[in-house]
């Protein structure tokens, strides 16, 4: 068997559109014995730029289009890539590997060129599997930086290279080789296939999801019991007290923790005031100590008067009589 890591560099990349400018690709045996090593530069059709997440200016690469011009388009280089990635005798991989698949799905559905049909492994979803961490990506450079492998970024072949020492890396660690690594975490590979892809996927994974899951659902029962209770509650709501014309707004996690938030709540409506769900029309914030984000800030922004759960707690030491 042999593996094929590769990387790719697009002139641009929108919603619908990611102009391929470099395939670059690192070919070994099963034993990370280099066969090839090559950048195949593509002449993207268009300009150089790529935009971040949100739509502002991101990553502008080091190119100039006349430069590019002079090279093959991609439906005269995709038979050379098709041959290469599409080889049942190799087993494909790269980095975040899935942005590349979608990188090739766009090119061919916008040249009207026939789907690719390979699987694929990821060294980064191998390395998550690892270290048991899902929650987030991590960057080629900091995989590397962590196997002590070096590189030099942004360069196809290069980020190629430096994917297949990752890859490598982990073996060594393990004592196996590449289909052996997958195979040691349940991975199975992602796949693309008549312009669908599918990502890569692990037991271990799926048990993170389904955690996540579970407790955004518990999250959610929590929040809608405690509608509940306020829909019930709010008629209680004396004419006078302490919190009178205050409209009072609790966090998220407060609202979730439903023992404590349904007595809090209580006590507003016992001393006279109001409960708001948005925060940016609130008197008063209540948090726990510690918390943090978009709400938070804004409510400090107006100068609303803050307090956190024990604070604010301390204010109604005894417990309203709740019907």
């Amino acid at each position: 068997m042999k593996y094929l890591f590769f990387d790719i560099e697009c002139a641009s990349v929108f919603k619908n559109t990611a102009k391929i400018c470099a395939f670059g690709y690192c070919l070994t045996d099963e034993t990370f014995h280099i066969l090839e090593k090559e950048d195949i530069l593509v002449n993207p059709q268009g300009g150089f730029h790529l935009t971040d997440r949100k739509g502002s200016q991101g990553l502008v690469l080091p190119y100039e289009y006349k430069e590019f011009k002079k090279y093959p388009t991609f439906p005269e280089l995709a038979p050379r890539i098709y041959a290469l990635i599409q080889d049942p005798d190799t087993l494909a991989a790269g980095h975040a590997t899935m942005n590349d698949v979608k990188y090739l799905n766009l090119e061919t559905r916008r040249f009207s060129l026939p789907s690719f049909c390979f699987s694929f492994a990821d060294t980064q979803f191998v390395y998550m599997n690892r270290i048991g961490v899902f929650n987030r990506q991590f960057g080629l450079g900091t995989i590397a930086e962590a196997l002590g492998v070096q590189f030099t970024p942004h360069r196809a072949a290069d980020d190629a290279y430096a994917t297949m020492r990752v890859a490598e890396a982990m073996c060594r660690e393990e004592g196996t080789d590449f289909p052996g690594l997958l195979a040691g975490y349940g991975i199975r590979p992602g796949r693309i296939e008549n312009y669908e892809v599918v990502p890569p996927s692990s037991p271990a994974q799926q048990k993170y999801l389904s955690e996540v899951q579970a407790k955004k659902e518990a999250r959610e029962a929590a929040r809608q019991e405690f509608h509940r209770f306020f829909d019930r509650e709010k008629r209680r709501r004396k004419k006078e007290g302490r919190l009178k014309n205050r409209t009072v707004c609790f966090s998220h996690l407060l609202e979730e923790d439903t023992d404590l938030s349904k007595r809090l709540l209580s006590a507003v409506f016992a001393e006279g005031g109001f409960y708001g769900f948005r925060a940016e029309e609130c008197d008063v914030y209540v948090c726990f100590e510690g918390e943090s984000g978009p709400r938070l800030r804004a409510v400090k922004e107006r100068g609303v008067r803050l307090f956190t759960a024990d604070e604010f707690s301390a204010l109604f030491p005894k417990d309203p009589v709740q019907g």
